[in-house]
């Protein structure tokens, strides 16, 4: 599988470091970028062709990965409208809708539009996926063989449900790094110092997140065995309780995902 990414930033270095780590060949993937610094980075550290500007070469590639910033999306595409055939595309482009990308390239219809979070960066990441009616199962194993190389992978069967994965799993590593910033500031308050509230919050985290991922039980039930009546976990959960934790934590996710809806207005009005 020849792969062409259109843009080579972090989230694309992600993506190569991990198909190369599956056992995909170097010599199969090249990068176009304008940043000569990441041209050099890439081609110096993973051995693939990066070049900065589309070219035959470039266009002969099975899967198309657009790795732009959104905003610059639709002047990538640009030289590339009318150009393109049988290629797959996905893009990991936050907030822009398919019918935009369709359209900014041409009428190409084989597109997988994809969210990942930034835990993709080691590894470890969750990429939401949803592709065009015109995208056939083939495809589809492709697109997911691409994007499992960083993480975790779910499709989604709405279009409109990619703002709510942008708001659930793209911007939930900051409501997890904002919870350990909290926790390591108590931690602190209490004398520790910086390292050692620091790793008991990050190890907590880790902890807890480990065992929930590998329990079959809702995380309602793991929270209540942890739970003693009148012990010190109750009195910390009613305090959180009281001051509408949960509540504002669902707020601020429905927010985010109404801030992805209006992006995407914005950015394909553009």
């Amino acid at each position: 599988m020849r792969i062409s990414f259109l843009g080579g930033g972090n989230m694309a270095a992600a993506l190569i470091g991990g198909l190369v780590d599956k056992g995909y060949a170097a010599s199969g993937m090249q990068v176009v970028d304008l940043q000569q610094d990441n041209r050099e980075r890439l081609a110096t550290r993973f051995g693939v062709r990066a070049v900065d500007a589309v070219d035959d070469a470039v266009l002969a590639c099975d899967v198309l990965v657009l790795a732009v910033k959104p905003q610059q999306m639709k002047g990538a595409l640009a030289p590339l409208a009318g150009r393109l055939g049988g290629q797959l595309v996905i893009s990991i482009a936050a907030g822009l809708r398919l019918a935009d990308l369709v359209r900014w390239s041409g009428g190409h219809r084989r597109i997988v539009r994809c969210m990942p979070n930034t835990p993709a960066l080691i590894g470890a990441g969750i990429t939401g996926l949803y592709a065009e009616a015109a995208v056939d199962a083939v495809g589809r194993e492709s697109a997911e063989r691409i994007l499992s190389a960083v993480g975790s992978t779910v499709w989604i069967a709405d279009e409109a449900q990619m703002d709510a994965v942008t708001a659930i799993s793209g911007s939930g590593p900051a409501y997890v790094f904002h919870f350990i910033e909290a926790l390591q500031a108590a931690g602190q308050g209490f004398g520790f110092d910086e390292a050692t509230a620091r790793k008991l919050a990050i190890d907590t985290v880790l902890g807890a997140a480990r065992l929930a991922a590998d329990s079959p039980e809702p995380a309602a039930v793991l929270r209540e065995r942890v739970t003693s009546r009148g012990g010190t976990t109750e009195a910390a959960l009613n305090s959180l309780a009281a001051a509408g934790w949960h509540d504002a934590l669902v707020a601020a996710v429905r927010a985010a995902e109404a801030r992805g809806r209006e992006l995407g207005d914005q950015l394909g009005g553009a």
